[in-house]
């Protein structure tokens, strides 16, 4: 159980304007359709999403911002879970079925989490997507504060601000977007060999082999250090 009072709040909760809701219900066969999804993430969409609710579009049209090149609008889905786990492919399935950068914002008994990926145009290819890994808050109480609109100039600002407030390192003086969620993956997989490092470390019985273990390991916590 989680002590967090209503009064928590998180900067990625964002008190969206109400001239941006759409408020529409997007029906799973739509996404099927324009994502090709499979039998295997049909069977995950049936198990963990009640339903997915297309709540804001932040648009020129909506929020008088300029578009910009890669993004000329910005959607806001709600995602009401039946499980309080989701599988990213999930996610995923939605993000290639719409052609437009998404910020989800999950529900499950009475608890809400923020989650969104870093979708950009390939360069090669304008028709298709990037998208990187998933940032995601923790889980707070849904009628936790949420906070004022980020100021930006044009769509792609107020992508950047939006995703900078999930994204789990600071950004470097004169560092690009596209630059910090390279920074941040290369941490994550530091972190995930780092933890393999520490198993192997205490599974080892020769004390030679722990001393090289240990070496490793050390060199590992400065790499990643010096990552974050």
């Amino acid at each position: 159980m989680s002590h967090s009072s209503p009064a928590s709040e998180h900067p990625a909760f964002i008190s969206y304007p109400a001239q941006a809701a759409f408020g529409r219900t997007l029906p799973k066969a739509k996404v099927y359709e324009h994502s090709g999804a499979n039998v295997r993430l049909k069977d995950l969409f049936v198990k963990q999403v009640e339903r997915i609710v297309w709540a804001f579009k932040l648009a020129p049209e909506t929020i008088h911002l300029p578009a910009r090149p890669g993004v000329q609008e910005i959607q806001v889905f709600n995602l009401q879970l039946k499980t309080p786990e989701l599988h990213r492919d999930v996610l995923r399935c939605i993000d290639g079925a719409i052609p437009f950068p998404i910020v989800f914002e999950l529900a499950f008994e009475g608890r809400t989490q923020v989650i969104a990926a870093f979708k950009r145009p390939n360069e090669a290819d304008a028709s298709r997507w990037v998208t990187s890994d998933y940032f995601t808050t923790n889980w707070l109480p849904v009628d936790c504060q949420r906070t004022a609109m980020p100021v930006a100039l044009h769509m792609c600002g107020l992508y950047e601000q939006l995703l900078y407030r999930l994204i789990p390192l600071t950004a470097r003086p004169q560092e690009t977007l596209v630059d910090l969620v390279v920074r941040v993956e290369q941490a994550q997989a530091k972190q995930h060999e780092l933890d393999k490092t520490a198993v192997r470390l205490a599974k080892e019985k020769q004390f030679n082999r722990k001393v090289e273990i240990n070496a490793e390991l050390r060199k590992l916590k400065t790499d990643l250090e010096g990552l974050k």
